[in-house]
Parts: C-alpha cells; structure tokens; sequence
C-alpha cells in the first residue's frame, strides 16, 4: 500500500507540473518572438525640395527595407512648403533646398533646436532637350538663339536664384529676361525645357545627371551662392523614432554615397 500511495503521489506531482512546464515553455517562446519582431513600423511624413526627387525617392527604398518605416515623401518649392508648416501641414522632416529655411523654422518655433545638418550642396546645369543647342562654354546665353529661358521662381526655390544670380553675373539678364519663363518648382521649371516649351533652362544637376539626353553646361560654382540643402527635424516629428531613424540614415556612407551619384556634394 505504501508503494502504491507513494507512486500515486509521485505521478501527480508530475502531472501537476505540466502546466507550468507549458507555460513556461509558452513563455520562453514568446520572449523569443519579441526579439526577433522589430519595433511596430510608422510612416513619417517628409517635405522634400523638388530637385532631390530622385535621391529621394532611392533612398526611401533602402531605409523602409532597413528599418520597416515608410517615407512618405511630398515633393515641392521649399518656399511653398515653409509656407505649409507654418500653417500647421503635418510633415515631421524636411529637406529644403537651402539653408535658410531650416533654420527659420528653428527660430520660428518648427523645428527641433540642434537638429539642422547640411545633407547634400547643389549644383546648377543649363540644360536643353536639344543636342546641339547648349555649348560647352554656356556660350548660347549670350548668342540668345532661342525664343524660351527657363527658370525657377527664385523667391521660391534656390535654384531659380541661383539662375537669376547666374545671368547677372554674366551680364545677359537685361537681354534674357524677356524670354524668361518661370516654374513653380525645379521640376515644372524641368518639365518647361523636357517638353519644348523652353528651348533650355536652368536646372538642378541632380535632374539630368543619368541622362544622355540633350545638351548641357555645368554652371561653374563661382557664379552663384552655394546651394546649401539643409534637413531639420520639425517639431510635429520630435517623438517620433523613425523621423530621427531617418536623420540620422541620411548621414550614413550608404545615403551619402546615393546622394553623390546624382551629382551632388556632400560636406
């Protein structure tokens, strides 16, 4: 009787145990899946000046395969898109095609303090669709064989200055500036001369730079004031991980050497 007693004891302990081994085990798994599972994904919102179209758009790519984010990416003037912020538009980063308006934005109360960095320096190209139309030497802007000169608007956008700056340097501005057509944006001011209906114009070299298309003179630098294209964490952004995730990405070797492939510079 004692054995059998004593075996029946031992056999409930045991079966009592399998609860607690499986939850346990249940939780040891759990544990396991929260490791390998990546923090929850967000989408972040970022005003980005037209003329980075097409970095952006490579770079959003391999940041959302690295970190499970989505850039959600609206592409535009840098002066409309100070004007949205200070309206209340949504976005939580913003790559400005220059210096100033970051930094605005922190003085204005926008932006995060600290958080303003240099992410890539311009260049401007004179470009045409028109093999033979644009010299080596930027030459046509003083010959003034054609009807339409495209520009950006260069209250809003700082490759439009930075086209007005050029044409004054070179002292055709008075002459030219009846066939000025004026974009909205980089990219309308693209569209203008991709289209025909400006024989050529003043782009941003990121725009052409992987087509072999038309003809071209790079503007030399000396002309105009550096484009110094600054990103800023704005403030609707400031707790958001994956807007500081992306910041920082874009210091990165792999962001800085995507950016340079279209022909920028980086500090």
């Amino acid at each position: 009787m004692k054995t059998f007693f004593g075996r029946m004891r031992a056999d409930t302990m045991r079966l009592s145990e399998v609860p607690r081994i499986q939850f346990l085990a249940f939780a040891l798994f759990g544990l396991v899946l929260l490791a390998a599972t990546p923090a929850l994904a967000s989408d972040v919102p970022v005003a980005v000046a037209a003329n980075f179209t097409a970095p952006a758009k490579e770079l959003a790519t391999i940041f959302h395969t690295k970190t499970g984010d989505t850039l959600v990416l609206s592409f535009g003037s840098s002066g409309q898109f100070y004007t949205q912020i200070k309206q209340g538009a949504p976005f939580e980063v913003f790559l400005s095609a220059d210096a100033a308006r970051p930094k605005k934005a922190v003085a204005d109360g926008l932006a995060v303090p600290g958080t303003v960095f240099t992410y890539a320096v311009g260049k401007l190209v004179l470009w045409s669709a028109d093999p033979k139309l644009v010299d080596a030497d930027g030459m046509v802007l003083h010959d003034g064989n054609f009807i339409h000169i495209a520009n950006a608007d260069p209250g809003a956008a700082p490759y439009g200055a930075a086209g007005m700056q050029t044409m004054k340097a070179l002292d055709v501005y008075n002459e030219l500036a009846p066939k000025i057509v004026t974009g909205q944006s980089i990219t309308q001011t693209y569209q203008f001369v991709a289209s025909g209906n400006a024989e050529l114009g003043f782009v941003a070299l990121s725009q052409v730079v992987k087509s072999k298309k038309g003809s071209e003179w790079i503007v030399p630098q000396t002309l105009y004031s550096p484009i110094l294209q600054d990103a800023v964490l704005l403030k609707t952004g400031a707790n958001d991980p994956g807007a500081k995730a992306f910041l920082a990405f874009l210091k990165s070797p792999a962001a800085l050497k995507i950016i340079r492939s279209y022909g920028y510079t980086t500090p």
